[in-house]
This record gives C-alpha cells, sequence and structure tokens, in this order.
C-alpha cells in the first residue's frame, strides 16, 4: 500500500497536502503524452504522489515507469507549483492541496501501456488540439507554460 493510501484510511476524505511530480512527455513531433484516467473518463497530465524518502525527480522517473512502463531520463524542471489554485477534488470526494514539480521529458524509451487500475489509455496530442481533459490537468499546463490561461 502506497503512502496516500494509508494516510486515506486514517484521515478519511479532509483535504491533504500532497507532494508530487508531474512529467510532460513530448515525442520527436512536439505532442505530449497524456493518459486517459480510469475514475473520470477525462484526459490527464502523468504523475502522482511523492513516497517517503523519494525525491521529486525519483517520484516522476517511478510515476511514469509505474503507469506507462516508459523508461524516461534527462528531466528538465520546468517549474514547481502550488498554492490555492492548486486545489482539488477527485470524483471519490478526496481532497488535497497539490504542490508538484512539473518536469519535461523528450528522451525516452518503450511503448506506452496501460499498466494499472488508475489509467484507461494512453495517447499523445498537439498542444493546440487537446481532448476533453481533467481540471487539475489543464490548470498545471497552464501554470507551467504550455496553454495560455483562461
Amino acid at each position: 500500500m502506497n503512502y496516500m493510501m494509508e494516510l486515506r484510511q486514517k484521515v478519511g476524505k479532509m483535504p491533504l497536502i500532497m507532494v508530487g511530480s508531474t512529467v510532460i512527455i513530448k515525442n520527436k513531433q512536439g505532442e505530449i503524452l497524456l493518459q486517459k484516467r480510469a475514475d473520470t473518463g477525462l484526459w490527464s497530465t502523468i504523475g502522482g504522489a511523492m513516497e517517503i524518502g523519494e525525491s521529486f525527480e525519483e517520484t516522476a522517473i517511478r510515476e511514469v515507469e509505474e503507469e506507462t512502463s516508459l523508461k524516461i531520463k534527462n528531466l528538465e524542471l520546468k517549474g514547481i507549483l502550488a498554492g490555492k489554485d492548486m486545489y482539488h477534488t477527485y470524483p471519490n470526494g478526496d481532497e488535497i492541496n497539490l504542490a508538484t514539480a512539473v518536469y519535461e521529458v523528450t528522451d525516452w524509451a518503450g511503448i506506452p501501456k496501460v499498466n494499472d487500475h488508475e489509467s484507461l489509455d494512453f495517447k499523445f496530442f498537439e498542444l493546440n488540439d487537446l481532448p476533453e481533459m481533467d481540471p487539475l490537468a489543464i490548470k498545471i499546463l497552464e501554470k507551467s507554460g504550455y496553454l495560455i490561461e483562461k
């Protein structure tokens, strides 16, 4: 069981500060890899919560491999996002205030495939032609400079 699941068992759905990493994986055409989430059916960025003892980089590498099977390297830090704008309620009612390191990766190996219960699909999209997305993912892309904030 992971750290966030253990915390949720103790505190229920109350707001938690969640520290993690988000990874924007780009292909040679400049498209970004998105994950279709199982809980909402919406497309989202790839990443997740930090485990005890991990660095932001280690979290990014682990989350990408767990979720997509891709091996990534040469992470470029795009920014650290936190604050009231990063407050989010998941479909199951869990509330978080996210603090995430956002990385861009263009150096990766493998073919994205669904590895866990969190994902339904993976696909590359052009930034000017994104599908219906999770609100938190939109905030992450806007605040990291990938999209123009609305």
